[in-house]
């Protein structure tokens, strides 16, 4: 297994999150405002996502929808499975795969932010889905049983994340054995500095917590899981509506797939 040592960040946690989740409760309230990113519609198109897929959500669902990569085209969901979205936000990626996994199957989302949990709880009620609930919390402290998901999905959200290394071991301790992972996120050409790690407009922009690909191969196979392999996509930043600094540090997407032993 893989040895990682976790560097501390010098910036105060507390202060992150809440500009994390305030970042993503603009989203959720405003998503025609304009982000350092791309949401919605125009963010499904260029990641590629089957459009009978969108068209079957509820607007409400993928208006502010954000992420960088497809993690539902990473594997197969079969019917039956339980999936975990860990930072589900407005509930896109949780309700098409409920759909993939079909009444018999269960999607739990997990998400930080209040106004995305109460807003993908009324869009499941507006969809008519039984078969997928959303609960607020955070990756590090995943409120799901042991060993409880086949398939645990992220979508842009792991780089949000301060203690990746513990987000990934709750992502292993809530799959069974054999379980799989499918994450979508991104990877860095250049490492950020510490005194850019120290901006937070940075980690809102989805770069200060980017790795590069050594370093997430590295986090993902010290977690626990085996048969790592990472994608890498494209750049899903240029064009944002707000100026992005993506592409000073060679930004793109990447999927990320794995399994629990």
């Amino acid at each position: 297994m893989s040895q990682v040592t976790a560097q501390p960040l010098a910036i105060d946690l507390d202060e992150l999150r809440t500009a994390i989740r305030a970042e993503y409760a603009a989203v959720a309230s405003e998503p025609e405002r304009g982000f350092h990113f791309h949401t919605g519609y125009r963010l499904a198109a260029i990641l590629g996502y089957p459009q009978e897929w969108i068209e079957a959500l509820p607007p409400a669902a993928v208006l502010p929808m954000a992420g960088t990569g497809n993690p539902l085209a990473l594997g197969e969901l079969r019917l039956g499975e339980r999936v975990v979205d860990c930072g589900s936000g407005a509930g896109a990626d949780a309700f098409i795969a409920a759909r993939l996994v079909g009444p018999e199957g269960k999607v739990i989302g997990v998400d930080m932010t209040p106004e995305m949990i109460e807003r993908a709880r009324a869009n499941a009620a507006e969809a008519g889905l039984t078969n997928v609930e959303f609960r607020g919390g955070v990756l590090e402290a995943l409120p799901i049983d042991d060993c409880w998901a086949d398939v645990v999905i992220s979508n842009g959200v792991l780089n949000l994340v301060p203690d990746k290394a513990t987000a990934l071991r709750e992502m292993h301790r809530v799959l069974r054995p054999g379980g799989r992972l499918q994450v979508a996120d991104i990877l860095l050409e250049r490492p950020v500095s510490a005194d850019s790690k120290q901006d937070v407009s940075l980690w809102t922009g989805c770069i200060a917590g980017g790795l590069l690909e050594d370093e997430l191969h590295a986090l993902v196979e010290a977690a626990g899981f085996r048969d790592v392999a990472i994608v890498r996509g494209g750049d899903v930043f240029s064009g944002a509506p707000q100026h992005s600094n993506a592409a000073a540090f060679g930004t793109v997407g990447a999927g990320i797939t794995a399994r629990r032993p």
